[in-house]
This record gives C-alpha cells, sequence and structure tokens, in this order.
C-alpha cells in the first residue's frame, strides 16, 4: 500500500507547448509498472485549454469543477458540467478546456503504452475553439 498525502506532490503550470492559458496540473497518482494508469487534477482558468491530442489507451475525464468544452476532431463542440464523464477513444484526436468566461477542473485519468500517455499534436486555433457550430469545429 503507498498513501499520496495531499500536498507531498507539487502543482505544476501546464506547458504552454501544450497548453493555451493558465492551466494547473495537480498529480493525483500514476501507478508503478506493470499497472499503467495514471491520474491528475487539471484546472483550466476561462479561455485556457489543452492543444489537439491523442491517447494510445483512451481517456477519461471527471468533471469537478466549472463549465468546459470538449472536443473530438470533426465533432462540434460540447458542454462539460460538474459530474459529466467523458471517454475519449484509443487515438481519437481531441482536445479540451474551459469554457471563455468559466474556468473548469476535471480529473484526467490515462494509460501509459511504451511509458507514452499522450501524443500532443497542434495548438487549438481561437477560432477553432469559440466555434460552437454542429461539424465546423474540425481541423
Amino acid at each position: 500500500m503507498d498513501i499520496k498525502r495531499s500536498g507531498s506532490r507539487p502543482s505544476g503550470k501546464g506547458p504552454a507547448e501544450y497548453f493555451t492559458g493558465a492551466v494547473r496540473v495537480d498529480p493525483l497518482f500514476e501507478a508503478p509498472e506493470p499497472a499503467r494508469a495514471r491520474g491528475a487534477l487539471v484546472t483550466f482558468e476561462p479561455g485556457a485549454r489543452t492543444a489537439w491530442h491523442t491517447h494510445p489507451l483512451g481517456q477519461t475525464l471527471i468533471v469537478v469543477s466549472g463549465l468546459g468544452w470538449v472536443q473530438r476532431d470533426g465533432g462540434p463542440v460540447e458542454e462539460i458540467r460538474p459530474g459529466d464523464v467523458v471517454w475519449f477513444e484509443a487515438g481519437e484526436k481531441h482536445w479540451h478546456g474551459a469554457t471563455a468566461d468559466t474556468a473548469m477542473s476535471h480529473i484526467a485519468i490515462q494509460e501509459a503504452l511504451n511509458g507514452s500517455p499522450v501524443t500532443w499534436l497542434e495548438k487549438v486555433s481561437d477560432e477553432q475553439y469559440l466555434d460552437r457550430h454542429e461539424g465546423t469545429g474540425h481541423v
């Protein structure tokens, strides 16, 4: 058994290379091998979001506060609220973040494949981020 005490791991800034706006990442767990699961509490200030990315084994988001947006490539921008659970399939290109006016926090859970839990892609443009029309938000 291993207990990670609250406050024992420092918060970090979401790297500007992979995020737009102010993002804080609070690590929650990274299971030792052979387990592959890892999770973090991610907080996005209004207007903040991830870049487009994929996960080799998929990703689950559990929204804990605020109001956010998510989008898969080719789909509409969807609103997410506290209590919502979002599943992105393995290899599904997507982004997620806060709405333009409201912060959002979610727990992100994903598994690493060959040591990597994510593949980062291009940034989400302001136009893509603000595009709320069905089917027109894709790259």
